[in-house]
């Protein structure tokens, strides 16, 4: 059975997380606040950042640059595009 949250990111109650994401209080904290759809939005740009500006998982400063840039776009603040990348447009067919 799904859990539901109040989710952070879009400010409605969504299906959670199956489990924390990460280790620790900062795991705990994005498994009680942030929803799967926001979470799994997050996997796709973060693979996107590490692919293209080439960051290196094993540098505390990429490591740091990654969470910054994850609690922005949890907090829904502007996060780093790789270079050259324009977000889809919204459109209604």
């Amino acid at each position: 059975m799904s859990r539901t949250i109040h989710c952070r990111k879009y400010a409605l109650d969504l299906e959670g997380l199956e489990a924390p994401p990460l280790p620790g209080p900062k795991g705990q904290e994005i498994y009680d606040t942030v929803s799967k759809k926001a979470w799994q939005e997050w996997q796709t740009i973060q693979t996107m950042l590490i692919n293209e500006r080439e960051l290196n998982m094993r540098d505390p400063a990429d490591r740091k640059y990654l969470l910054a840039q994850m609690e922005r776009f949890l907090n829904n603040e502007d996060v780093d595009h790789a270079h050259g990348y324009t977000p889809p447009e919204n459109t209604t067919e």
